[in-house]
């Protein structure tokens, strides 16, 4: 039987999330490393795992912050980079949030495939009603963007199915729950590094300065080798549950 607990609950079961599902370059955003850690000391209750009580293991984990928003597509942040820095400056300000936003659901690879992730939104929007939220939205991370790298997200947002459902699996998932796509943003998550950090982070090789695909990447990478600098924005879906 899989439960969810809080970190603040239980924050001993945080320690034993021994799996990684990103790929590693998505592992070093300019905003979002800087602010992750702080997730586990400042939101602890906002923060959980799904545990499989029998097979005494943590299967997947989900991460939220609560943020100001007006309700309106034009008053979200301009990207999980925004978000996570004005959740954090209300935060320090002792102003009042008024929904909450998903930020990451990971899935152990051997448990992937069982519907788990319908059972991460909806602990979230459990979440986000017990604490007052009546809205939960979410800056996706589409699951099959990274086969379409140099279609614009804002074409992407829009594909759909002949049952009228949106072509991406990750969107479709929130769609079938009540989710509601919002806003596509094309530069949600900058990540910045090295041209030698850009090759290690993809073990890909660029040689002269200029755009490249590469692996899971869901944009272009721009290379510019006279800087040595790699700069990479990625694409996230804005989608929103109505909780209460």
């Amino acid at each position: 039987m899989a439960v969810v607990f809080t970190h603040a609950e239980r924050p001993d079961l945080v320690e034993r999330v021994d799996f990684n599902v990103w790929p590693e370059y998505n592992r070093h955003g300019d905003v979002l490393h800087r602010y992750w850690r702080r997730l586990y000391e400042d939101f602890r209750e906002l923060q959980f795992v799904l545990y499989d009580e029998d097979a005494d293991v943590v299967v997947a984990e989900g991460h939220t912050i609560p943020f100001a928003w007006d309700g309106t597509a034009e008053g979200l942040p301009a990207g999980i980079d925004r978000l996570v820095e004005d959740a954090f400056r209300l935060l320090e300000e002792g102003g009042e949030p008024t929904a909450l936003s998903a930020l990451a659901i990971e899935i152990r690879a051997t448990a992937q495939g069982r519907g788990l992730s319908r059972s991460m939104i909806e602990a979230m929007g459990r979440i986000a009603r017990e604490h007052g939220f009546r809205d939960l939205v979410a800056p996706l991370r589409p699951s099959w963007k990274e086969r379409y790298p140099l279609t614009p997200i804002e074409r992407y947002a829009g594909w759909t199915r002949d049952d009228g459902l949106p072509f991406d699996p990750w969107i479709r998932t929130h769609a079938r729950l009540g989710g509601e796509i919002l806003l596509p943003e094309p530069r949600s998550l900058r990540i910045s590094g090295t041209v030698a950090e850009w090759e290690e982070w993809t073990e890909t090789a660029f040689p002269e300065s200029g755009e490249y695909v590469f692996p899971h990447g869901l944009a272009p990478l721009s290379v510019d080798r006279e800087r040595d600098l790699g700069l990479y924005y990625e694409p996230n879906v804005w989608m929103v549950h109505r909780v209460q």
